[in-house]
């Protein structure tokens, strides 16, 4: 089963950066995309923020599984 949502250390594998920076920009894309705090960040929600392509993203997180 893939995976939809994106975590603060995919963040910082796809970034190379910390998991701070991950936890930081995940609650910036929340309020970008006016989510409660309990909501999850999904890999597109990520990746249209960022400027990524999903289809890539979505298979280096589920190839890392």
């Amino acid at each position: 089963m893939e995976r939809t949502t994106i975590f603060p250390k995919d963040i910082s594998i796809i970034l190379g950066r910390s998991e701070r920076y991950g936890r930081d920009l995940i609650q910036k894309i929340k309020k970008f995309s006016n989510k409660s705090e309990h909501q999850y960040v999904t890999i597109v929600e990520f990746c249209v923020y960022c400027g990524l392509d999903s289809e890539e993203i979505k298979r280096m997180i589920n190839k890392r599984r």
